[in-house]
């Protein structure tokens, strides 16, 4: 992991609520299925494309992050790591927080007062629970929701 970390690819620090991919499983060897059922199909998971309109504090690395984190955890998450970039001169910032469950990801643009979150996330989780998390943050004027269901299958 040190050799990513030093590419940027992970955090170099490890977090209090990081979890070991062995414990995700409820009992060793045991293979969890972290496909749903709901509406008459099974699919893999949620995703959801949240455009904050009219937002604000687009441009702190660190508590982009922590405020990622916040809503990773309201919607039931588990948290693996996160990575985030300052852009210059204008500000923006990148980043991802890495799930058991998939991803959030976050991309701003200051200078528009316009925030892009891509929130994936399979099992027991809601993403739709993040969602009232980032609006108290961000303060969009307007929030644009667009919602898929990723690996549907057909029962």
């Amino acid at each position: 992991m040190n050799a990513l970390a030093q590419l940027g690819i992970v955090s170099e620090t490890p977090r209090n609520n990081q979890v070991s991919p062995s414990a995700l499983s409820e009992n060793v060897g045991d293979q969890k299925d972290y496909f749903v059922v709901k509406d008459g199909m099974r699919f893999a998971g949620t995703h959801l494309l949240v455009d904050l309109w009219g937002a604000t504090n687009l441009d702190s690395p660190e508590d982009i992050d922590r405020i990622l984190r916040e809503a990773a955890i309201v919607a039931g998450a588990t948290i693996l790591h996160s990575h985030f970039h300052h852009f210059s001169p204008n500000g923006g910032v990148s980043g991802v927080v890495v799930l058991a469950e998939s991803h959030i990801s976050i991309h701003t643009w200051p200078e528009r007062n316009f925030a892009a979150l891509d929130i994936f996330m399979c099992g027991a989780c809601d993403p739709h629970l993040a969602i009232p998390v980032l609006q108290r943050f961000f303060k969009p004027e307007r929030t644009l929701l667009d919602e898929q269901r990723r690996g549907r299958e057909n029962l």
